[in-house]
């Protein structure tokens, strides 16, 4: 029986936005505000969005996801498939070229020793590397001449797209980052906050948690382009300022994320300044539940490792019982209104990975009541529950916006209603979703018993998404921290799993894998507590053109082609 793969009919179009409607640099400046303030450009070094989003202005992929979510070349030629013999017909490798004439924003050319070190640098055992699931089963990465670069797996791959495609697995300089292999990665200061790269944009200054400003790289593979010669990126605030700046006010561009009520929103958009833009995808809101034992007690090389097992949260009758008493509905409609949707899956989209799993959307405090009597955890005078001497009291962070901290407030209420004492902590986004290993604040680090925020992946396919919950994956100190399996959760037989769909090339298969494993995380385990699927929602100013919103990549894949409008 002939196995269908992912490769058969990958698309590989060129076609993107308009062209600009300049040349390059006669536009003057574009302005864009992150609310979330990147904390580094370097990819590799962080997991969070807005330092991901912010990196790829400068770091460029081999290949993209477009607005449709169908694969194109960025750096590469065209995207290999097995029709065109990029991919091989046992399925174990795949071979890059990449266009010719590339240059570095620094004059020097790109070649696919870039690329081979880029592997390197993510695949170094002795470092830890946020994206480390897009090298998922990788063996080796040869350059087999100047402009070709084979990547071959440990066995059959039938989606061969996680090693350089997307904003998360960017090309990196080997000259620039020859010095910044393993532990040495995070000391690399001048590489990591002023990457040399192939983008549209180059750094002028980058002030951390701050503001980039940046000048349009003279080196640039189309010499029309970008329109704009420099670009101001601002990052911290809150979403409600951000789109005030570009709706209302019209002192920025383009504002990412607005994370605020709909109501907001459209009161914002009657100004007319600018315009809102959203589109569903693949972002959940979660919660995650910590598997490990955060208590400032412990040694630093052992706080939140696996080394301890959480003492309350092990049990997974609390977990489920945490699940049960939220009303998800509510949350949407305070929320997110039209721009959300109540989900129990870590993996909402594309619908044939969407497990069918509906079970949390009925909220039942009284069955959540019952779980907690029958699992031995008795109230006490106060309301609060009680076990072996273990008060059920949690640490529940997250960033500080709007809906969060209604999130929390509401949550907090919910839990004390099944007998949970809950203490609320907000943290800027900037310093949340940052990178510093030496931070106690990060989601990476987990110093707390929950923690609740949102992420999605590259592309339509989940498989390195879900690749990161595997046991290797636990940000832990000899990682400095960087690792994406964020709660600890460990079972042998995920993995195994996860190496079963890497091989797996038949689409219904594969679909029926991805469903399992999203539910060993959800409602098998509860390790993982969905809330909202939420539609990405930014806006950009009436007057900026070439804006094509894209929830499968960064939201910034195409700056290359805005440009200003002529009537503005």
């Amino acid at each position: 029986m002939k196995i269908k793969t992912l490769l058969m009919g990958a698309l590989a179009s060129t076609a993107l936005a308009p062209m600009a409607m300049a040349e390059r640099g006669s536009d003057g400046n574009v302005s864009i505000i992150y609310w979330q303030a990147p904390s580094i450009l370097n990819p590799y070094l962080s997991a969070g969005t807005k330092d991901v989003e912010s990196s790829s202005l400068v770091l460029e992929p081999l290949g993209r996801y477009d607005e449709t979510g169908a694969l194109v070349p960025f750096l590469a030629t065209e995207i290999p498939t097995l029709e065109n013999g990029g991919v091989s017909e046992d399925l174990t490798t795949i071979t890059w070229k990449l266009k010719p004439d590339l240059l570095w924003s620094d004059g020097t050319a790109v070649t696919s020793a870039d690329v081979v070190f880029t592997a390197e640098y993510c695949m170094h055992p002795e470092g830890g590397c946020a994206q480390a699931a897009k090298f998922e089963g990788v063996s080796k990465v040869e350059a087999l001449d100047d402009m070709t670069v084979k990547v071959t797996f440990v066995e059959p791959k039938p989606n061969p797209y996680g090693p350089f495609m997307g904003a998360q697995s960017p090309i990196i300089q080997a000259a620039q980052f020859a010095d910044c292999l393993g532990p040495k990665a995070p000391e690399c200061t001048e590489a990591n906050f002023n990457p040399i790269g192939t983008g549209p944009f180059v750094v002028d200054e980058f002030k951390p948690n701050d503001v980039i400003t940046m000048s349009a790289n003279q080196n640039y593979r189309d010499p029309d382009k970008p329109a704009f010669a420099t670009l101001t990126f601002k990052g911290g605030g809150d979403a409600t300022a951000a789109g005030r700046a570009v709706m209302e006010t019209g002192e920025y561009d383009y504002a990412w994320n607005l994370q605020l009520a709909p109501e907001v929103i459209s009161k914002m958009a009657e100004a007319g300044k600018g315009t809102p833009v959203s589109a569903f995808g693949t972002l959940v809101e979660r919660i995650e539940i910590n598997m490990t034992d955060p208590s400032p007690d412990l040694p630093d090389d052992e706080r939140a490792t696996a080394k301890h097992p959480h003492p309350i949260l092990s049990d997974r009758a609390v977990r489920e019982a945490l699940s049960m008493a939220i009303d998800r509905d509510l949350l949407v409609e305070i929320g997110y209104g039209q721009a959300g949707r109540a989900t129990c899956n870590m993996v909402p989209a594309p619908a044939m990975y969407a497990s069918d799993n509906t079970d949390c959307l009925k909220q039942d405090i009284a069955a959540a009541n019952q779980m907690l009597d029958d699992a031995g955890w008795v109230k006490g005078a106060d309301g609060i529950r009680t076990k072996d001497g273990m008060r059920l009291s949690l640490l529940y962070q997250t960033s500080t916006n709007a809906v969060r901290q209604d999130f929390q407030a509401l949550i907090k209420q919910w839990w004390s209603e099944i007998g949970v004492e809950t203490e609320l902590r907000n943290i800027s986004g900037s310093v949340f979703f940052g990178g510093d290993p030496g931070s106690p604040d990060t989601f990476q680090k987990f110093y707390a018993d929950v923690e609740m925020y949102a992420n999605n992946f590259d592309g339509t396919d989940p498989e390195n998404y879900l690749a990161q919950r595997t046991c290797d994956k636990m940000p832990r100190p000899e990682s400095q921290w960087q690792g994406e399996n964020i709660n600890r959760f460990c079972d042998p037989a995920y993995d195994e799993l996860i190496a079963e769909l890497g091989r797996t090339g038949e689409m219904e298969k594969r679909s029926e894998i991805a469903k399992k494993l999203n539910d060993m995380l959800t409602k098998d385990s509860y390790s993982i507590l969905p809330l909202v699927d939420r539609g990405r929602v930014s806006a950009h100013s009436n007057s900026l053109g070439g804006v094509i919103l894209n929830v499968w990549d960064s939201e910034l894949w195409n700056v290359a082609d805005w440009y200003r409008l002529e009537d503005s």
